[in-house]
């Protein structure tokens, strides 16, 4: 039998095409992949209500959410790290006044702390999912938020990260940032779900191809960057594949002798 391992894919760019699809190719590889008896996990900076129905296709119940802040382990929550609300409080009222909106997240649903904006309606657009943020500047209330965008165009964010210590800001859009808790990451929440399982790091596998990606890249063992990853992305990856549009997961498993 073969030694089992445990894989993370990342989503926007990694499993899901520039198009937001599953390639054929790349859900085919995942069921072969379980076949073998190997764990299969999603690494994402996506909401756990962004991938639900991906989930539920690719029948995969362990992931890491949130970029690490939200991670679930067979269906059960087995780690959070919220953000510090008061600091975010902070953060909001200068974005305001700035009129740089804020979207507040937490693990089923997120408002945004404006009724309209322009920013938010192009970047979330681009997600293709079925929710929109509605109008709610005291959603943090009485709740842990994991991750918060904050929308700006890009070199914008520098005044925020320069005065919030509390918070790293990974742009992922070209009018969006995401608000992490500081020192947050996929490789946290993925260290986490190891731990749980207790494979050697020889047997752990990670695939992206974003910019948050890049500690998780640089942490995993085995770590693979998609052909369509920016450079810096694929000089913290151990391998290239091709690009996701070419079958690069089913290229990237065979590459690294999984199937």
């Amino acid at each position: 039998m073969t030694e089992q391992s445990i894989i993370f894919f990342d989503i926007d760019g990694t499993l899901l095409n520039h198009e937001k699809k599953l390639p054929a190719a790349t859900k085919e590889a995942i069921f072969r992949l379980k076949e073998r008896g190997h764990e299969v996990a999603i690494a994402t900076g996506r909401a756990p209500f962004m991938f639900a129905d991906l989930r539920d296709e690719l029948d995969i119940q362990t992931y890491v959410s949130y970029n690490g802040q939200f991670v679930v382990f067979k269906g059960e929550v087995l780690y959070t790290n919220p953000l510090k609300i008061d600091s975010l409080l902070h953060l909001s009222e200068t974005a305001l006044h700035n009129n740089h909106p804020i979207v507040f997240m937490d693990h089923e649903d997120m408002r945004a702390n404006v009724p309209d904006h322009e920013y938010i309606k192009e970047s979330i657009a681009t997600l293709k999912i079925s929710q929109a943020p509605a109008h709610d500047p005291f959603y943090y209330k009485g709740r842990e938020l994991y991750q918060s965008l904050l929308f700006c165009k890009e070199g914008e964010e520098k005044q925020y990260e320069e005065h919030y210590k509390d918070f790293d800001f990974i742009r992922w859009h070209r009018v969006s940032v995401d608000v992490l808790p500081k020192g947050g990451s996929k490789a946290k929440g993925i260290e986490k779900i190891v731990q749980k399982l207790g494979f050697p790091e020889e047997r752990h596998y990670a695939f992206g191809d974003g910019l948050n990606d890049i500690e998780m890249l640089r942490t995993v063992k085995n770590s693979v960057a998609m052909g369509n990853a920016e450079d810096v992305v694929k000089a913290a990856a151990k391998f290239v594949t091709k690009s996701v549009e070419e079958d690069g997961i089913l290229h990237g498993l065979e590459m690294v002798g999984l199937l």
